[in-house]
């Protein structure tokens, strides 16, 4: 299989594991969004405008844990470029170790979730730590790759680079855009519909199918120097 095929390979299976994971998370944790962190800001301002806000920890402690994740991901890249190796691999690993230890603590929390229990809890950081390396190897590992958890920006430029097709006025940069922006933005939507539906049939045991993904790129190794 080629560099670009990989790549493109890489791009719609993590885009589906990001709009998996994070659903799960949100069907599951209380509305907890665990790769577009950002979104936990609202949630929480919707929280404490409540009269029993009682899921608000959890929404608190995402943003640092995903800070950490992130940081995490920097130094073992920066170990990699000081070892002359590739970081594409060590990041897979790692993303693959956390969301496991999420699918460990969700067996302990069981069926019967709370917001503020100990288990949900580090069910829901650990896995808000998973996609956060997947958001730092995004940077970090395959700086050629489309952003693959948050997708405001891919739908903003599909849209463009739709328009200027539409109009007759995209060249073949665009065209070449428009193709890798495209197919991130369908497995994340196909992610995230899969995620909802495999929650409420198999609860935290869904993560198994995303671990199994994760597994297959390691074993893929999709390095950061394949860019077709």
């Amino acid at each position: 299989m080629t560099g670009a095929k990989k790549l493109l390979l890489a791009s719609l299976a993590l885009g589906f594991i990001g709009g998996y994971v994070d659903t799960v998370g949100f069907v599951a944790l209380f509305g907890l969004f665990t790769a577009h962190v950002t979104g936990n800001f609202v949630l929480i301002g919707a929280e404490l405008s409540r009269a029993s806000a009682n899921s608000v920890l959890l929404k608190l402690l995402v943003f640092p844990t995903f800070i950490a994740a992130v940081a995490l991901a920097r130094l073992v890249a920066l170990r990699c470029e000081r070892t002359k190796t590739v970081a594409s691999r060590p990041l897979l690993v790692m993303q693959t170790m956390l969301l496991l230890v999420a699918l460990v603590c969700s067996v302990p929390a069981g069926a019967a979730l709370a917001p503020d229990a100990p288990w949900a809890m580090a069910t829901g950081l650990f896995m808000t730590a998973a996609m956060g390396v997947q958001n730092a190897a995004g940077r970090l590992a395959w700086p050629a790759l489309t952003p693959t958890t948050v997708m405001t920006g891919n739908v903003t430029q599909v849209v463009i680079d739709s328009v200027d097709l539409l109009r007759g006025a995209a060249g073949p940069e665009v065209r070449d855009r428009l193709k890798r922006f495209i197919w991130p933005v369908v497995a994340f939507a196909v992610g995230a519909l899969s995620g909802a539906f495999a929650y409420v049939g198999w609860k935290f045991w869904s993560l198994l199918l995303p671990l199994v993904m994760l597994v297959g790129l390691v074993v893929m190794d999709v390095r950061s120097d394949h860019k077709g």
